[in-house]
């Protein structure tokens, strides 16, 4: 088989050795079973479908829209193959999509059994050569903390707001703890193994004992967007209703607020709407818009306001006293605005650390990166 079948690159070495011989059905079933798709090698991924199609497309949700690259046939046979150019040590999600007789199917990738999930669906994951899920992420036998339901009066929003509460192992009524408020907590517990993430980094003594307030809202659009009554909501509703239930350290850079995309918004926005309350950020992914140029692509109103609050920052008279971690995903649409947000942050004064990997918008990269952003604001 020529190298004209694989036009992004070198074929994988497995291919190459599948593609030495006649394509029998039992050497493409041995293939498939015996072999971890896609098939990683240094700087590429090889992706495999192997079935009845017309076009055959992988789906990639990168850099603030649709990318779409085409597998191509093995001719006179079921095999389709892409071999894209990645970055190694990355990963990102996808769907395939398969045409047959006009229609396309989005669909899970049948070879791999890397899946990671969302509010709106599962998706297939590819692991670049040389990614691995960070270990302290993963189940280690560490003591589990406790996760309570925990009903918020509300005079804001004029209703019970029904939150939760991480409390740390062996949790001791008589300590004051640090606080840590998650925008999105119960998703980043389902989909960003939240929970045993913070087991193991307690248990190792990565991060100090901290109670977690798990937030979540059913309208997040909306009311993270527009800040305002839900940075009342945090600070006259929450806040008081955790200091009456829990021992808290009083110190502001005891108390810190994480978001990812409009959750990072927020988060931003509380802090300058109510200085020296809380002392630390983690903003993951935010939907910041720095460039005003780029609103002409993105008409949704809610950039607009995003923008508004970064007019709002660079105004900022005095600055805050606060710690900030920035994250991104190299592959997201505003990657290069949250750089831009971290350095703004610096100008003005706020102790900032900005990291990336190559990801796109998904939970598991604000997973991957979780610990370096507990780090950075809670030791101290």
């Amino acid at each position: 088989m020529s190298n004209s079948l694989l036009p992004d690159g070198e074929p994988h070495p497995a291919v190459s050795e599948l593609l030495a011989q006649p394509l029998t059905p039992e050497r493409l079933q041995q293939f498939t079973v015996t072999q971890t798709f896609p098939l990683a090698a240094p700087g590429c991924a090889t992706f495999v479908w192997v079935g009845d199609a017309s076009q055959v497309t992988l789906l990639r949700w990168i850099h603030g829209g649709v990318d779409r690259a085409a597998f191509e046939q093995v001719p006179n046979t079921p095999l389709w193959l892409l071999n894209l150019p990645v970055k190694d040590g990355g990963r990102f999600e996808y769907k395939l999509g398969v045409e047959r007789d006009g229609n396309e199917e989005w669909l899970i990738d049948p070879l791999n059994q890397a899946r990671a999930g969302d509010p709106f669906g599962e998706n297939s994951v590819c692991r670049t050569y040389g990614y691995s899920q960070p270990e302290w992420s993963k189940p280690q036998g560490a003591e589990a903390g406790t996760i309570i339901p925990f009903p918020v009066e509300s005079t804001v929003f004029e209703q019970t707001r029904n939150e939760q509460i991480y409390l740390p192992a062996q949790h001791d009524p008589d300590t004051a703890y640090r606080l840590l408020v998650i925008h999105d907590g119960a998703d980043f517990i389902t989909y960003a193994d939240l929970a045993t993430s913070l087991d193991n980094l307690i248990a190792s003594g990565t991060i100090p004992p901290v109670i977690v307030a798990l937030v979540q809202t059913h309208d997040r659009l909306s009311e993270y967007a527009r800040g305002h009554r839900h940075a009342r909501y945090l600070v006259y509703d929450l806040l008081p209703q955790l200091e009456s239930s829990f021992r808290l350290s009083e110190r502001s850079e005891d108390r810190v607020l994480l978001g990812a995309s409009l959750g990072a918004v927020v988060s931003l926005a509380t802090i300058f709407r109510y200085p020296g309350v809380f002392g630390g950020a983690v903003l993951q992914s935010g939907s910041f818009i720095l460039d005003e140029k780029k609103l002409e692509g993105r008409q949704h109103p809610v950039f607009e306001r995003v923008a508004r609050l970064v007019r709002a920052v660079r105004r900022s008279p005095g600055k805050p006293e606060l710690r900030a971690f920035v994250s991104t995903g190299e592959l997201e649409g505003l990657a290069s605005e949250n750089e831009a947000l971290a350095k703004l942050l610096q100008e003005i004064g706020v102790s900032v650390l900005f990291k990336s990997a190559w990801d796109g918008h998904h939970w598991h990269n604000w997973r991957d990166q979780l610990r370096d952003g507990l780090v950075w604001v809670l030791k101290h």
